[in-house]
């Protein structure tokens, strides 16, 4: 037992003191050494002791009566013992300022600790160990730079204090520099080879820091061989065991660090590291215990920041994602750079990506991207935030340098497809594949998603084949594999029942059978889109089949009614269809998708009324942000302004307006919406904007090609009706044309029909009764397609019988009638003047160019002065009952002026004249296309019909009194003119192709929304 021995005063006799029974009342022992004026080292011993039991308040009251006043007074020849008390108590307080946490105590402690150490310099100046008591109050205070330069002091008079020695080399290693620390520590060792145990930690820590981890766990040991509960050693040991990664390794550092648990509970750095543990336990409870403690027993701003980490992601495992913002922010604000503690910028990064701050996300992973610029996974959390702040560029070039560094990232490839696959959907299917391969490489099973993104793609390329092929992968066995190979027969044998679109028998039947109907939840898009490319290939039979079975195992699954809706209606059952969406609306009553479909099928129905409160519900579902329900809108309102019956102009314009108004809304909002951008192009055209509406098409026209998902054959038609409204009439007999090749395989009656109108108006007899001819092969039963042949055979043959039967007439008629000559003669004179003129202007010519030239200008006169005189119908012949036949087909009509029917009887009324018998023709869509090939005038009789147009029946021509009117007399000079002049023998009907729609029966094919497609997902 260790004791001391207080002499007794005036005496020899000594009073034992056993330091291991020290009274719990420090007063005894003080009176004891004040009575006995007992030497200050003593003082000194006693109250060490009282520190090593542990009795903190003991030690301080000892240490405080050997440095009051009277003590110095008394003792005032003693220097060095004074001045060990009072460093003494400054290194006490030092320790105290270091480990508080409170800023405001930190402080205080401080500057007692100053108080101490400036008082012992007072008695002596130069002594060292006061240098070195301020050097590490210094250091504890932050200090370095003034705590170097106090160390230095001492070591510049003795270069071999070990206390100084030791307190530069934690200055060296707080600098970074650990070579110049480990031999600082290497030297305190060689001077004093008995240093207490943290000396060889120093040396350890120096030596894992230079990377020396062999020689720094030999060190380590060699702490726990001198003190085998020096914790600070035990959890290094634990640390390097740890981070091998191994199982025993794991094992080990977790014993080691649990033993420095129980030897300290308050090791910060140990409840970090069991924290650490836990997390990957999952044993939340005691993350959260463990962290609070270390933050509670350390000021130390790297170790609370692993504390506030530890901390963060606990919260953010269990998805409370305030919290773990807040405590990831705390452990970023312990960290003055990225480079000493990234990991909480990683974690604060994702907390902000979701809860939506990108910008703050932003900031945080670059600068994780500073620390580590080849971080793949930083790279890929940037490129996704770049996606949602509408940098999709930006965003693809991170995701591509990942994909580059790490050219085995299945996952990288994954995301460059999906950042693809709106822009670039060849290199997104090339980066899907490829991400395919690596998870097959990798031995790891391929998402489902992924093989369901690979099979639509191809599926939008037009590679059915290979995506039915890739949808099957992704759906592997099941019973689905049944129905697609033995489902066929039965499907053929029902495929007129309208049972196949809603019998569920057949599954039921299955299962009585002893087959399992099974369909996974993460299958169902699959098998959607198998069905749908089943649809594409005209397996509508398989397609009803598979719908079916979704909605056997899924009840609620509304895009399978939808699309067994959109089968009905391919069909032409419409009834049938609306009861199948109205199954959908059973499920979700506001379903937009359903609301929208359900108006088209009711326009479909003639149920004008209830197809628009449909729309409007459908549109009110989204509170308008429905792109699809507001287009359905627009082409409700471009319905009624064209089938108006009254034609009544303001009521039109109206709804025409209101049109282009919900057209222009939805290309506000999307303005890549082809399908609104070919409604305003209707609606311009409607208003007579041929140019701007012919631009408007041709840029949906381009960008409607090249998907198989966007087909819009409406916009070739409306196309060409505007190069026929403009009489470009070549231009719209290609692009009627190329529209029946591409989309319908020119199996159309109806565009055969405008085509066959626009030969008729380019006067190319023979092609239109040849495309006549082929409608009425693909449409026998449309007798308006017959009558329109017949028209257009009778002007043909009137045409080419005209030209030699009026020759002979004239030749008769001038030997019949010489009192016109005189006229005739007249007429021919002027012409030669007037040919006389022009061949003046011509005069590089040739006589035939001459000619030819001339008939195609004086052409172009007769028919704009004809056009330009066109007389307006009066009430009376509007209520005409041919007239009123035609209205009922829902076709404009165009008038001309009486006077100007003919260019033989312009200045003569006597007798009647009629327009020519029209071809007539369906419109079931309610599409605006070229209907009529005349003019109607019912009151008109037929003979009147036929000169009208200038085809003029011979029979009823001989019977006519030819001197009795103007009209034959002019038409005799004409014939003796045409003699000299071949160029206006042959007289053309009038044509009124107009240059705005409100003249002309061309009309414009509504935009059409995608809703049948609307359910491929």
């Amino acid at each position: 037992m260790a004791s001391v021995y207080i002499p007794v005063q005036n005496s020899e006799e000594e009073v034992r003191v056993a330091l291991d029974q020290l009274p719990r009342d420090a007063s005894d022992i003080l009176d004891i050494l004040k009575a006995e004026q007992a030497p200050l080292d003593l003082w000194l011993i006693i109250a060490r002791e009282y520190f090593k039991q542990g009795k903190i308040d003991q030690f301080r009251q000892i240490l405080e009566e050997g440095s009051s006043p009277e003590i110095d007074d008394y003792y005032a020849d003693v220097r060095y013992e004074r001045i060990a008390i009072l460093n003494a108590l400054g290194a006490y307080y030092s320790y105290l300022g270091k480990i508080e946490t409170k800023q405001r105590e930190k402080e205080e402690h401080f500057i007692l600790a100053t108080q101490y150490y400036n008082k012992a310099s007072r008695i002596d100046m130069h002594e060292p160990s006061t240098w070195v008591g301020k050097g590490q109050l210094l250091l504890a205070k932050g200090e370095v730079e003034q705590a170097s330069a106090a160390f230095k002091i001492v070591l510049d008079g003795d270069r071999d204090n070990v206390p100084a020695l030791l307190g530069q080399a934690c200055v060296e290693f707080n600098r970074g520099r650990y070579s110049d620390s480990l031999e600082l520590y290497k030297r305190a060792l060689q001077v004093y080879p008995d240093c207490p145990a943290p000396v060889r930690l120093g040396i350890g820590l120096c030596r894992y820091k230079l990377g020396q981890f062999e020689k720094a766990r030999q060190a380590f040991e060699r702490v726990l061989q001198l003190d085998p509960e020096n914790v600070e050693a035990l959890v290094a040991l634990a640390i390097m065991d740890l981070r091998t990664n191994e199982a025993a390794g794991i094992r080990k550092g977790m014993v080691k660090m649990q033993r420095a648990f129980e030897i300290y509970p308050y090791c910060a750095m140990a409840l970090n590291y069991l924290a650490n543990h836990f997390f990957f336990t999952g044993q939340h409870f005691l993350v959260e215990q463990l962290t609070e403690t270390a933050l509670a027993v350390t000021n130390h701003g790297p170790t609370k920041s692993h504390s506030y980490y530890n901390l963060a992601r606990s919260y953010h495992s269990k998805g409370d994602y305030d919290k773990a913002g807040v405590y990831y922010m705390a452990s970023v604000k312990e960290v003055n750079k990225p480079h000493e503690f990234v990991f909480p910028y990683y974690g604060l990064g994702q907390v902000q990506l979701k809860l939506g701050d990108f910008r703050s996300a932003l900031s945080n992973f670059e600068k994780v991207l500073e620390v580590y610029p080849d971080n793949c996974e930083t790279l890929k959390a940037l490129a996704h935030i770049y996606v949602q702040l509408g940098q999709t560029d930006k965003g693809q070039e991170f995701i591509r340098k990942a994909t580059k560094i790490d050219p085995r990232d299945a996952q990288a490839f994954l995301e460059l497809g999906e950042l693809l696959i709106l822009s670039d959907t060849g290199s997104a299917l090339d980066a899907f594949k490829t991400a395919r391969t690596l998870f097959k490489k990798g031995g790891q099973d391929v998402p489902i998603e992924l093989l369901n993104n690979i099979g639509v793609l191809q599926f939008e390329r037009g590679e059915f084949e290979l995506a039915q092929q890739t949808f099957k992968e992704a759906l592997g066995d099941g019973i689905w594999l049944l129905l697609i190979n033995g489902g066929n027969k039965a499907s053929n044998d029902t495929a007129t029942s309208t049972l196949q679109f809603k019998d569920m028998q057949l599954f039921h039947k299955l299962e009585s059978n002893g087959h399992h109907i099974d369909l996974p939840w993460d299958k169902v898009t699959v098998l959607f889109n198998l069905a749908r490319l089943l649809e594409q290939l005209n397996d509508s039979g398989t397609a009803s089949i598979l719908y079916r079975l979704i909605l056997f195992k899924f009840p609620d699954y509304i895009d399978a009614y939808l699309r067994l809706a959109a089968i009905a209606k391919a069909r032409n059952n419409i009834l049938l269809s609306i009861e199948l969406v109205h199954d959908a609306l059973k499920v979700n009553d506001k379903c937009p998708n359903a609301l929208s479909m359900l108006g088209d099928l009711e326009l479909k129905n003639d149920d004008w009324v209830k197809a628009k409160e449909t729309l409007r519900a459908a549109s009110d579902a989204t509170d308008g942000k429905d792109s699809y329900a507001t287009l359905a809108l627009g082409n409700w309102n471009y319905f009624a302004a064209v089938r108006n019956e009254k034609r009544n102009p303001k009521l039109e314009a109206t709804h025409l307006e209101k049109a282009k108004e919900l057209y222009t809304r939805v290309l506000i909002q999307h303005s890549a919406n082809l399908y609104a951008a070919n409604g305003a192009g209707v609606v311009l055209a409607e208003k007579g904007h041929f140019d701007v509406s012919k631009d408007i098409f041709t840029q949906v026209q381009e960008a409607a090609s090249g998907s198989v998902f966007v087909q819009m054959p409406d916009v070739w038609i409306n196309l060409a009706h505007v190069y026929f409204a403009q009489g470009n009439f070549s231009l719209a007999v290609k692009m009627y044309q190329n529209c029946l090749r591409k989309f319908f395989y020119n199996t159309d009656s109806q565009i055969l029909l405008y085509l066959a109108r626009t030969h008729y108006e380019a006067e190319q007899w023979q092609d239109c009764i040849k495309t006549l001819l082929r409608a009425i092969h693909l449409a026998p039963s449309n007798y308006t397609l017959r009558f329109d042949a017949g028209v257009a055979m009778q002007k043909f043959s009137a045409s080419t019988l005209q030209k030699a039967k009026r020759t002979a007439d004239e030749r008769q008629e001038l030997a019949r009638q010489v009192a016109l000559a005189e006229e005739a003669r007249r007429k021919a004179e002027e012409q030669r003047k007037f040919q006389m003129e022009r061949r003046k202007q011509e005069d590089e010519l040739k006589r035939v160019q001459q000619q030819e030239e001339h008939f195609k200008r004086v052409k172009e006169q007769w028919k704009s002065s004809s056009h330009s005189k066109r007389r307006e119908r009066t009430p009376e012949e509007e209520e005409g009952g041919t007239s009123e036949k035609r209205r009922k087909k829902g076709g404009k009509r165009r008038k001309k002026d009486k006077h100007s029917r003919s260019r033989y009887d312009n200045e003569e009324g006597e007798v009647d004249m009629m327009n020519e018998p029209e071809m007539e023709d369906e419109d079931a869509d309610n599409y605006r296309a070229p209907q009529t090939m005349g003019n109607d005038d019912a009151e008109e009789n037929p003979q009147d019909l036929l000169a009208a147009a200038g085809l003029e029946d011979s029979d009823a021509e001989d019977d006519m009194a030819a001197p009795s009117s103007n009209i034959a007399r002019r038409r005799q000079a004409l014939s003796e003119s045409d003699d000299d002049e071949p160029i206006m023998r042959q007289p053309s009907p009038v044509r009124e192709n107009s240059a705005d729609m409100e003249l002309s029966d061309g009309e414009i094919r509504e935009p059409k929304a995608n809703g049948d497609d609307d359910g491929s997902e």
